[in-house]
């Protein structure tokens, strides 16, 4: 049974930054696609970031390009979402998601708002 279970989000001031953390059970970082995604309130799913199995490939909406980065460690199974020089329209709940390492599919950023599994989401408050 996979679990991907998030932490790291909190309320900050525009500008600052934090650190998601997406742990894994059940399924092996760095095995597929795997992504963040957002969901605001009254808004549809918006695809933050993905990464495709070793991390070679990563890949961001235009929204957050440059100020957010993903990255993996095989080693704690975790996945992360460093988020910098954040907005206020960053606020949203953040999900982590991944497909089964057999899908071949889509793995653009946009895509992860569609991955297989997902967590329960933490929540990004970003106040100006």
């Amino acid at each position: 049974q996979v679990q991907l279970v998030e932490s790291g989000g909190g309320s900050v001031q525009a500008g600052g930054s934090l650190r998601l953390s997406c742990v894994a059970s059940g399924y092996g970082v760095g095995s597929g696609c795997m992504g963040w995604f957002r969901q605001a309130p009254g808004k549809a799913r918006e695809g933050v970031a993905s990464i495709y199995r070793s991390g070679a490939n990563t890949n961001f909406a235009d929204s957050v390009k440059g100020r957010f980065t993903i990255s993996q460690d095989s080693a704690k199974n975790t996945l992360y979402l460093q988020m910098n020089s954040l907005k206020p329209e960053d606020t949203a709940m953040y999900y982590c998601a991944a497909n089964p390492p057999w899908l071949y599919a889509d793995c653009s950023a946009l895509a992860a708002a569609e991955l297989h599994y997902s967590g329960q989401g933490t929540q990004v408050t970003v106040s100006s």
